[in-house]
């Protein structure tokens, strides 16, 4: 998924070796369910409980629906496990949670079947708290029906055709499947998206207006949503502009590299003051040692720079952080963004021979138009 919906988050745990996250949104509907359900549905599905018991359940109630979530979202996991796809996290948020895929699905096939995992999950946990409930009585009867008909609603919501949704993500499986064009099919999901983002904020709207309940609700879903398929339809955008050109052809051959023995003050003279990079390689006797960038010289006392090397401070050389010069640029920009690295090293035969920078990426595209 997108960087856009999991800024702000923490996380909070590791399962099947998948970060779960909480967005700063959790809480606030959090607060939320639990002080609704404290107030409102436990006094009238149980009245004889005390009300320390109501606020118990529906703090309960509220772990056990977030609970839930994680288990759609760990659905989708493990089904993109199975082609193959590793999940970088999982993140809690406002209207449910993400997982974020490192890497697209393979073939529709495999993007409608890991799209489907969530809802069916959901639709599982809705029968089993069901028969739970049926068996049992007061608070705990009016516990295990509510998180039947919430994980319902929740597998309902997210069949809704609105791209990143998991109703969006069939949607974009079935375009993808008819018109071969992957590209063309994230686009066109991401568009409805969207529009179906726009109509919960406007009827979100019309809520609030006319007093009912529930229009913040929406317009914070509508929010959220709105975002992500935005964010999602550009970076289709990108990849579309950048499929099939090759590192070659973008990155920097003609590199500025940096001795790792003279002190950074002379480095920030000679260097990033005179050229007005953002980094620049570190060598020794004709070895790439790793990369120095203007992070690392702000974190040394300006008092100290004429005594500090820049083999001091260097970021050294890890071989994850290189690619080969006939690698795709998306493939490239992608190690940068999971990395979070601004540049990487273009290695062939274990020698440099090029730079590529986000920059650089972005230059090439205004430069060709796209």
């Amino acid at each position: 998924m997108n960087k856009t919906l999991v800024q702000g988050s923490w996380k909070i745990a590791t399962m099947m070796g998948i970060p779960i996250r909480l967005h700063f949104s959790w809480f606030i509907v959090f607060g939320l369910i639990t002080w609704s359900l404290s107030t409102h549905y436990f006094p009238k599905a149980a009245p004889e409980l005390p009300v320390a018991s109501y606020w118990i359940k529906g703090t309960l109630a509220a772990l056990l629906l977030f609970a839930s979530v994680v288990f759609h979202e760990l659905s989708h996991s493990y089904v993109a496990r199975k082609y193959h796809i590793s999940i970088t996290s999982i993140t809690l948020l406002i209207f449910g949670g993400i997982a974020q895929l490192k890497g697209e699905p393979p073939h529709p096939r495999a993007e409608f079947r890991m799209a489907i995992a969530g809802p069916l999950s959901s639709f599982f946990l809705s029968g089993l708290f069901f028969l739970v409930s049926v068996n049992t009585g007061g608070g705990t009867k009016a516990l295990f029906s509510y998180l039947a008909q919430i994980n319902f609603i929740l597998g309902a919501f997210n069949l809704i055709p609105g791209f990143p949704m998991d109703g969006g993500r069939v949607l974009r499986s079935v375009l993808w499947s008819r018109t071969k064009d992957y590209f063309y099919a994230t686009q066109k999901a991401a568009n409805f998206g969207q529009r179906i983002a726009l109509f919960f904020l406007l009827f979100g709207m019309f809520l609030i207006f006319t007093g009912s309940s529930g229009g913040l609700w929406l317009l914070l879903i509508g929010w959220f949503l709105y975002l992500a398929a935005q964010s999602s339809q550009q970076q289709a955008t990108l990849q579309e502009s950048l499929s099939n050109i090759k590192v070659k052809n973008v990155m920097a051959r003609d590199i500025v590299t940096v001795n790792s023995s003279i002190p950074i003050g002379e480095a920030v003279d000679k260097y990033f003051l005179r050229y007005g990079y953002g980094g620049f390689p570190v060598m020794d006797g004709g070895k790439f040692l790793g990369i120095i960038t203007l992070k690392e010289i702000k974190n040394v006392p300006r008092e100290d720079w004429s005594k500090v090397k820049v083999s001091d401070i260097l970021v050294p050389h890890n071989k994850k952080w290189e690619i080969s010069h006939d690698s795709d640029v998306m493939k490239a920009l992608l190690l940068m963004i999971q990395e979070d690295k601004g540049r990487i090293i273009v290695m062939e035969n274990d020698n440099v021979v090029g730079l590529i920078t986000r920059n650089g990426i972005a230059r090439y595209l205004q430069i060709m138009g796209k």
